[in-house]
């Protein structure tokens, strides 16, 4: 069965997200030293390369606060006032100055009058409540301050009531009375124990009017109309204390009576027992010059308590947040539907994280990298490579089968003494392209059943074709002492590790691969123990355990060829004791490179083929490397950082002899990458 909602926005021919991207930005994070869980909330803080992050809608809603804050003032309901009052005061002395028939000591009175009203636009306005308008026009402009402020009192708690009640009538000022009244009543029953639904449906069948939100239940009317209020009341606390007590005193005019403001603080002090959890004690300090009415500053503090929420769900900083918790519908209102679009995707990619195998979470609780996220990172890294080795060419592949052939996805022309299978489908196409027209049984003659016979020539012969695969054993050593994390080298040596991993697992799948870190000691390491190894501080590079550790390795498989691949960036300055102690020592002991050019020559007389990556510039590291390298016939390569990827894979195929081709073990990478490579 088929399920509709409503569209939430963006593309909608849209691709799923794309993990790639967040998952190597992920992967060196992990490799850097973060949890998953912490590179995964800096990936989706940064964002991508086309996709906004959480900083960013973060840094448009602080910005968007600060624009309500610097443009508007709170005293746009206390100007107008004041120009209604100014335009009656000019009409009523405009009338009495015409005025020939009044009695001049009357006209004088009230001339008077108007000139000493106190400076206070609220005293002013109190005044002149008993004040006989001689002005039509006067008259008009004072009651209109008095509509005014109802409508504006009113606009606090029920936005758009300014607007729709703008020349209401006695009978839409009583429905108003009436409404506030039966509002309160249902509030105080709310709280006494409970208003049922029946009522509730009641009151809206009635007064449903005075609700756009259209609340579907008590709950959702009394969060809204609290929301309003509590508003209210930080603008309130916002105001100066000149500007609150004008407000007090020009409220008791509202619509003329004092039974409006009865109504409202009624109101308020039901909704702050009944929502004790919203904010009624804030305030914000305003600053611009575009003053405000009552309800578009009520509206404003309501849109400054939305972005702080929207900014408090961005910060992700509560425990166990998550990007669902970010309101789409309110981001979109404040920032428009292109950050709702932008966050949404951020949603997506989350959720697409956690769900689609790519993190795991521990027993311990904590969430992992996962085997598949490994692969896809490995292999992101092995691309890099690839695009690093991309101007070298790789000699052609022998064609010789025999146990560890494999084929390469290609044909050619069979040779005199090749044993390879034929490839039927490419020997037909040859003999039918030479002769077309044995099909139609015109050479040839006619087999049984008037089958047509297709004659095959040896030129029309391919046999499938394979490569030379020889079984090799491949050991990499990388050092884990102190001086490679100092030195920024620890993530560009698990990033060579993994795509060296990757290559083998999915190109070499034959041959074996053993991951071994040396620092103070050595140990054997799975690659997802590396690449979460955290850097290790411990002084130490003990070679010569790492040694130990690869020619077990290779006599464990005799009938591999053995390839030792060593990274460092010093010189030995520890070993094993017989006992299986650690012995330092810096500068570098005599004894310690005994031990270690014991075990290489122990390596050497297994077949190793043996390269050294060094790096760093020190001459005395680069002199003993070289001699380490030169006395096993080895050799000795310094990379740049950012080429050690390249530079140990490309040692690793060059060992694999000269039916290695970059191209055609890194193709499948382009899909196919058939112009790529030189």
């Amino acid at each position: 069965m088929s399920r509709f909602r409503r569209y939430d926005g963006g593309d909608p021919l849209a691709p799923p997200v794309d993990l790639a991207e967040a998952l190597d930005a992920i992967g060196q994070d992990v490799m850097a030293g973060y949890s998953p869980e912490r590179a995964m909330r800096e990936f989706l803080r940064r964002g991508g390369t086309d996709q906004a992050g959480l900083d960013e809608l973060a840094r448009r809603v602080a910005e968007r606060r600060r624009e309500i804050l610097q443009r508007n003032d709170l005293d746009g309901t206390m100007r107008e006032v004041k120009e209604l009052l100014d335009q009656a005061v000019l009409a009523e002395r405009g009338q009495l100055a015409r005025d020939i028939t009044m009695d001049d000591g009357d006209r004088a009175f009230r001339e008077m009058q108007l000139a000493n009203l106190p400076g206070s636009t609220a005293a002013a306005v109190s005044e002149l409540s008993d004040y006989d308008w001689q002005s039509g026009e006067a008259r008009e402009a004072y009651e209109q301050i008095k509509d005014l402020l109802g409508r504006e009192l009113l606009d606090q708690r029920f936005a758009g009531m300014k607007q729709a009640l703008e020349g209401a009538t006695d009978e839409d000022r009583q429905a108003v009375q009436e409404m506030l009244s039966d509002l309160n009543d249902l509030l105080e029953k709310h709280a006494a124990g409970g208003v049922t639904d029946e009522e509730f449906r009641d009151f809206m069948d009635k007064h449903g009017d005075f609700f756009p939100e259209n609340p579907r239940d008590m709950d959702e009317l009394l969060d809204s109309l609290a929301q309003r209020a509590a508003a209210a009341q930080r603008m309130l606390n916002s105001m100066t204390p000149e500007q609150r007590q004008e407000l007090m005193e020009l409220s008791q005019q509202a619509f003329g009576s004092p039974q409006l403001m009865e109504q409202l603080a009624r109101m308020d002090a039901n909704l702050q027992a009944l929502r004790p959890g919203e904010d009624w004690s804030g305030s914000e300090s305003f600053e611009g010059e575009q003053g405000m009415g009552l309800g578009d500053g009520t509206g404003a503090l309501q849109d400054l308590a939305q972005l702080d929420a929207l900014a408090d769900q961005l910060a992700q900083s509560h425990h166990g947040a998550r990007m669902d918790d970010v309101d789409l519908d309110a981001l979109s209102r404040q920032l428009g539907p292109d950050a709702a679009v932008a966050a949404k995707t951020l949603q997506e990619l989350e959720r697409a994280l956690r769900d689609s195998g790519y993190l795991k979470r521990g027993s311990d609780g904590e969430l992992r990298l996962s085997p598949k996220a490994m692969r896809q990172l490995g292999k992101a890294l092995l691309r890099d490579v690839a695009d690093r080795m991309s101007g070298r060419s790789g000699a052609r592949e022998t064609r010789t089968t025999g146990l560890a052939g494999e084929p390469t996805g290609s044909s050619r022309r069979w040779e005199f003494g090749d044993t390879e299978p034929w490839d039927v489908p490419r020997t037909i196409t040859n003999a039918v392209l030479r002769d077309p027209q044995a099909l139609g049984g015109r050479a040839g003659g006619e087999g049984r059943a008037g089958v047509s016979r297709l004659r095959i020539q040896v030129d029309d012969i391919e046999v499938v074709e394979t490569e030379a695969r020889t079984q090799a054993a491949v050991a990499l050593l990388v050092d884990t002492s102190f001086s490679m994390a100092m030195d920024g080298r620890w993530v560009p040596m698990k990033r060579t590790a993994l795509a060296l991993h990757q290559l083998v697992r999915s190109r070499f799948r034959g041959d074996e691969l053993q991951l071994i870190a040396f620092g103070r000691h050595a140990q054997v390491m799975e690659i997802e123990q590396l690449t979460a190894l955290d850097a290790r501080w411990d002084k130490g590079t003990n070679l010569h355990h790492g040694l130990l550790l690869a020619n077990r390795f290779f006599r464990k498989h005799p009938n591999a060829q053995p390839v030792l691949l060593v990274v460092t960036d010093g010189e030995p300055t520890a070993h094993l004791e017989p006992d299986g102690d650690v012995w330092f020592s810096y500068p570098p002991h005599p004894l310690t490179i005994a031990h270690s050019v014991r075990e290489l020559d122990a390596a050497a007389r297994l077949g190793a083929q043996t390269t050294f990556f060094r790096l760093g510039e020190d001459p005395g590291l680069a002199r003993f490397i070289d001699s380490m390298a030169r006395r096993v016939d080895g050799r000795m390569v310094s990379p740049e950082l950012d080429d050690l990827g390249a530079a140990v894979v490309g040692s690793y195929l060059d060992s694999r002899g000269p039916a290695s081709s970059y191209r055609d073990h890194f193709g499948d990478l382009y899909g196919g990458g058939r112009g790529f490579w030189v």
